[in-house]
């Protein structure tokens, strides 16, 4: 049996899958429109999971090659970026918390930049932040942990219980980090602790990727004879870091560390076919990963074939 929640109350809404826009950060007009004409959510069966990626925020950044592939030439940079067709002067972010109804369970994975941004996608998905029984956080960036409370400072998950990387917590539970003691301490008590191959709730499994942070994590979910995987920040642009793994990325920690994880990571992918979701990859941020064989990979934004 489906788990009952708000969704027969908010059908109207999520059935209109191109209606509403999202404006809750300061970005160009251009970017504002491209989020008026898009959903906030994509939603898809994957075995008995109902799974949806939830379009929580977006923006235009400038310089693209000062956070990504630090340690190549601008020249390699814009020779890549052309071929793709992407511009070398600017990129896309996108932020896309995912959630997984299980039957028994609705489990949000990551949190958004704020409540504000996650909350109207999560309606179009059918749910009221009240029908969010665990909330999964990958790492401990902000914008991944900045929605865990609303702008008055109080859980925005009010029925929800924790599920985090105890490398992670303890990590940033000793760096004074004003994000980690404002929006995450709080919630210590509610927390559950895992590591590499713990188990959130029956089908969804904790693996360890360390490099963008000490304790990041990805969850492979299974249900029936279906995979996917929550990659989190594994990679953070289709082109310039998942197409290219061993290129820099300012974001992330260990930079050396990352580069490997998304190698380890993206050959499984690839070998085993498994579809995944990326925070950070064009929404709505499902795909596959394609090995080319001379160290590079190709990102293959999913069309129909979840839908079947």
């Amino acid at each position: 049996m489906k788990l009952i929640t708000r969704r027969s109350a908010l059908t109207a809404g999520a059935a209109l899958p191109f209606a509403g826009a999202l404006s809750t950060l300061s970005t160009p007009a251009t970017a504002q429109n491209m989020m008026s004409d898009n959903a906030k959510k994509r939603g898809f069966m994957m075995g008995d999971f109902e799974v949806s990626t939830l379009l929580a925020g977006t923006r235009t950044v400038e310089d693209p090659q000062g956070t990504f592939g630090m340690n190549v030439s601008a020249e390699e940079f814009a020779e890549v970026s052309q071929q793709n067709f992407i511009p070398a002067d600017k990129t896309q972010f996108f932020f896309t918390p995912t959630v997984v109804n299980t039957g028994d369970e609705v489990v949000l994975f990551d949190t958004g930049l704020n409540a504000e941004g996650t909350l109207p996608a999560l309606q179009q998905a059918g749910y009221a932040p009240e029908d969010v029984t665990i909330v999964v956080i990958t790492h401990m960036h902000g914008d991944h942990i900045g929605g865990l409370t609303t702008a008055d400072g109080s859980p925005t998950y009010a029925n929800a219980r924790y599920v985090t990387g105890q490398a992670e917590f303890d990590h940033w539970a000793g760096q004074n980090n004003d994000g980690f003691e404002a929006k995450v301490r709080p919630l210590a008590d509610k927390m559950t602790f895992i590591g590499d191959g713990g188990s959130v709730v029956s089908g969804i499994t904790g693996m360890a990727a360390p490099g963008h942070t000490p304790g990041h994590m990805t969850y492979m979910l299974e249900s029936g004879d279906k995979q996917l995987l929550v990659f989190a920040d594994t990679a953070n642009h289709y082109v310039w870091s998942l197409a290219h793994p061993e290129w820099e990325v300012r974001f992330d920690a260990d930079k050396e560390q990352a580069a490997q994880t998304r190698k380890t990571v993206l050959g499984m992918l690839s070998a085993d076919r498994v579809p995944f979701i990326g925070y950070h990859m064009p929404f709505p941020a499902v795909g596959y990963v394609e090995d080319q064989g001379d160290g590079t990979f190709r990102y293959v934004p999913s069309s129909y074939q979840m839908m079947l």
